[in-house]
């Protein structure tokens, strides 16, 4: 090999990196992620990955859209309506919730990249997404503005509620500066002030997460099915 060289690796491709990335983030997460240590577990110098990705950022990016495009391949999630837009919807927000739960400590990456427009939402950013979104509320007699407010309005209950529940299994939400949780002795001597709190602190630390999930996406249904109505 050459001094001006770059040794690349066996079947080195941009597919292979990202999904790489992917992995990296998930097992070591997003802070650790640096094109020199990437290249490093690839087996091939840094220099390497950047003929497929320019940098960092760009690669950053490619990781959020493999993510959402992973809705594609998801078979319980539809690009139009088969039994109506409250059951496209479900099978969508149920496809985000799938992905948030296989990629926790990749899905805060997905809520906070910047979009590709600025009136373009996570975690349901792809244009595709999108027009497929809009297309079938639309379709189903929903006016443009209010298909535009129920896309709002469901892009905000998804976050909300994924970003906490991802944050639960250990994904790193905090911006820099953030405080670290209390042990559980700090958290009894906080605790004593507050007898409240103190006595219904088990039922504040169970997981109710697929009950709130499905609780919020019906109230939600709810308010959409009463817009419609409105703004037709």
């Amino acid at each position: 090999m050459s001094m001006g060289t770059v040794a690349e690796g066996p079947g080195l491709s941009r597919e292979r990196i990202v999904r790489s990335a992917l992995a990296f983030i998930e097992e070591r997460g997003l802070k650790e992620l640096t094109m020199r240590e990437l290249g490093g577990s690839l087996g091939v110098e840094a220099m390497s990955l950047y003929r497929y990705l320019p940098s960092r950022e760009a690669l950053l990016d490619a990781v959020v859209e493999h993510v959402v495009d992973d809705l594609y391949g998801d078979p319980g999630v539809l690009l139009t309506p088969r039994d109506g837009w409250q059951d496209f919807l479900v099978r969508l927000a149920h496809g985000v919730r799938r992905i948030a739960r296989t990629y926790p400590q990749t899905f805060p990456l997905v809520a906070s990249r910047p979009p590709a427009a600025p009136w373009v939402r996570p975690p349901l950013r792809s244009l595709r997404w999108i027009e497929a979104f809009l297309a079938a509320l639309t379709g189903a007699g929903f006016s443009d503005r209010a298909a535009v407010d129920a896309y709002r309005a469901f892009s905000s209950f998804l976050l909300g509620h994924l970003l906490l529940e991802v944050a639960a299994r250990g994904a790193d939400i905090a911006v820099a500066g953030g405080e670290q949780a209390l042990g559980p002795q700090a958290q009894a001597q906080v605790l004593a002030s507050y007898p409240v709190l103190q006595r219904m602190s088990g039922l504040m630390a169970q997981d109710r997460a697929d009950v709130e999930f499905e609780e919020s996406l019906e109230n939600l249904l709810d308010r959409l099915d009463r817009l419609v109505a409105v703004r037709a």
